[in-house]
């Protein structure tokens, strides 16, 4: 459909599953269209459901990721942006509006996902279905509408045939709720009964009792400071923020705590993959192994959105092919990845022990976790460097975190037929799976930086002998690798995510899909954040058995143990989480809670909505620092000037614009439809 208020949605659903019982994962075959009577049947039912998992694919759009983490403290825009992560980092180079913001994303998407979810809702029963079967799709609807309020504010609980209801007549106009309808009215008594009517995955990855848990926590608390409103922001459409069932905010974060106390002693079961066969959620044993490829599907995850080698019915594209898909989401594809990594393969090295000379490119790209398909979009500035991740040497979730060393692919490559060796900084050799470039863990004395100048002259003599990384990186006495201090990270040249790197088994030694999209699941849900959604209920006041503290320090204690070092690419079996949990305070802070989850979950589409729940969105990212000219023109790889960038955040830009094109097509007033949309766009 053009518009997403015809509301009939008949026809927007591409998959559907064909499956009964357990089963490892979702068995998907295409159908074109839904209708009323389809639903009527148990495969109609399960048919539905299907639909609803696949759309959790829009988590694969780097686009969609940047709607919930551009502009905060952990991005700004990266050299190869084209204006659609800048139109979201309202410091200036590019504005955001209703016409060209990505943001638009979710709101395409969901209320299709929402009808077939009430859909499924309206005619399980007469279909015959179990109630567990219903319960995911009142999980779904209630998953989608928390995702949209905090984002737009009050949306519409009618798509056509009341609230609530499965429509199927198309419809033009369109009535916004408020804020506590949409939550009082769906999105607690969906999770309420689905808690009740849920039982252990029927699916790998598939909706569970702890799953409904984390998000009714979590929707307590973020009602609970919508209706405290400690910093006066606006709401919209306008209303009172009081509760219709006459409850207060303290009420709500005590609720929070209950729940997300109550999943963490009886989680429900899942079934795993890679890590185990069967058993209860829980924490996985070390960061490194919560997000190592080889891991995926392990017992933390409570939700993922799923992708496979072996079938593009999971990517959208052409069978094997795992290529990036074209379209207004860029297509259903894992390329989250490629947003957050820079282009590693403009570093040279040299062939000569003597001068630099007959250079050769000794990292290429490569179908692995440390390297993909970079498109340099999203940066992380300084201050993630300085204050997120301050402890880099007991704390394993920075090394966990980003790509810090870049290693040499001879074999992978080919090079190794024509080069046994090449010769990096200081003229020193090295060999296949070297470090080539390091980003350094802190600042330190006797790192050089050759200056453009310096090349040049030194290129005029006709025997340079200067050391030329190619990306701007430095020379320290004594090491192979060039170094990049945090300083000098821009935003032509910062740590790639690790944690969202492509990982295959089909590479079969070469450097593999070296441009596709990733086959790994995109995570959705993590066990982890029961911990951090009861403390941050507790820092509100909510009381329990365990304390703020007592909660941060299960995650804090995790972080200390390592057993693998990405950066030294070698094993290191390490215990650091009695340093780690002696340096929590005695006294937590939302502050505190905030920088425990941009640790846990740096770039993984988290940090707009904890900043816009928590109103500390304008306190935290007004300011940061970045190198490289705020004028991308004149960011050059030996550009480190530290630009102090500004941002512009107005409170009523703690929601996002609703997309004008869907507004342009309801069959309103313009009158009407100019108070559609949310003020100051």
């Amino acid at each position: 459909m053009k518009h997403i208020f015809n509301k009939s949605f008949i026809g927007t659903i591409i998959v559907a599953l064909f499956l009964a019982g357990c089963s490892d994962i979702l068995n998907e075959q295409p159908r074109s269209t839904f209708t009323p009577e389809y639903f009527k049947t148990e495969q109609g039912v399960i048919g539905g459901l299907t639909s609803l998992y696949a759309d959790l694919r829009l988590y694969g759009s780097g686009y969609f990721m940047n709607s919930y983490e551009g502009g905060t403290d952990e991005s700004t825009w990266g050299q190869n942006d084209d204006g659609n992560i800048g139109r979201l980092d309202f410091s200036g180079t590019y504005t955001i509006s209703a016409q060209n913001t990505n943001s638009s994303f979710l709101w395409g998407q969901a209320f299709p996902a929402i009808n077939t979810a009430s859909g499924v809702i309206d005619n399980g029963a007469d279909a015959g279905v179990s109630s567990s079967l219903v319960a995911e799709a009142r999980f779904f609807r209630a998953f989608e509408y928390f995702l949209l309020v905090q984002t737009y504010g009050g949306v519409p609980l009618d798509l056509g045939a009341g609230e609530l209801k499965f429509n199927t007549t198309p419809v033009r106009v369109s009535v916004r709720n408020t804020v506590p309808e949409v939550y009082t009215k769906c999105i607690f008594p969906d999770l309420l009964q689905a808690i009740n009517d849920l039982g252990d995955a029927r699916i790998q990855g598939g909706v569970t009792k702890t799953l409904a848990q984390l998000y009714l926590a979590k929707a307590y608390l973020t009602y609970g400071w919508w209706l405290e409103n400690l910093n006066s922001v606006p709401t919209y459409p306008d209303c009172d923020r009081t509760d219709p069932d006459g409850h207060d905010a303290h009420w709500y974060f005590q609720q929070s705590y209950d729940v997300a106390t109550t999943a963490i002693t009886s989680p429900s079961k899942g079934l795993f993959g890679n890590a185990q066969t069967s058993g209860n959620f829980g924490l996985q044993p070390t960061f490194y192994d919560l997000n190592v490829g080889s891991n995926d599907r392990n017992s933390e995850i409570l939700l993922y959105a799923d992708h496979t080698e072996s079938s593009e019915f999971y990517s959208g594209g052409q069978p094997g092919s795992l290529g990036y898909s074209t379209g207004p989401l860029a297509g259903p594809d894992n390329y989250v990845f490629w947003f957050w990594q820079f282009n590693y393969t403009g570093v040279l090295s040299s062939t000569s022990n003597t001068s630099w000379a007959a250079t050769q490119n000794s990292v290429q790209r490569m179908a692995d976790q440390s390297l993909g398909r970079p498109w340099t979009m999203n940066c992380p500035p300084l201050e993630v460097f300085y204050n997120t991740f301050a402890d880099k040497t007991n704390d394993s979730r920075y090394d966990g975190t980003f790509v810090t060393s870049y290693r040499a692919n001879f074999n992978a490559s080919g090079l190794s037929g024509k080069f046994s060796q090449f010769y990096n900084a200081n003229y020193l050799p090295i060999k296949d799976g070297d470090a080539v470039f390091s980003f350094l863990p802190n600042d330190i004395t006797g790192v050089k930086y050759y200056t453009d100048e310096e090349l040049k002259a030194d290129q005029a003599t006709g025997t340079p002998v200067l050391q030329n990384s190619g990306i701007g990186a430095g020379v320290l006495a004594g090491r192979s690798d060039f170094v990049i201090e945090p300083s000098h990270i821009s935003r032509i040249c910062y740590p790639g995510n690790w944690k969202l790197g492509t990982y295959r088994t089909d590479n079969d030694g070469g450097l593999g899909g070296v441009s596709g999209c990733s086959p790994r699941p995109y995570n959705i849900a993590k066990f982890s954040e029961l911990y951090l959604i009861a403390a941050e209920a507790a820092v509100k006041g909510a009381t329990g058995t365990m304390s703020a503290r007592d909660l941060v320090n299960v995650l804090r204690a995790r972080a200390g143990k390592w057993r693998w070092d990405n950066g030294g690419n070698v094993a290191k079996v390490q215990d650091n989480s009695a340093a780690m949990t002696a340096a929590t305070p005695a006294t937590i802070t939302i502050d505190y809670i905030l920088a425990e989850r941009s640790r846990e979950y740096f770039g993984e589409g988290y940090r707009w909505l904890d900043l816009v729940r928590t109103q500390k969105w304008s306190e935290y990212a007004a300011t940061f620092t970045i190198c490289g000219s705020n004028v991308k023109s004149e960011c050059t790889w030996n550009n480190h000037n530290q630009y102090h960038g500004a941002r512009t955040i107005t409170l009523q830009n703690y929601l996002r614009p609703i997309p004008q094109g869907q507004i342009d097509g309801l069959d309103m007033s313009d009158a009407d439809k100019a108070t559609y949309q949310n003020p100051g766009y």
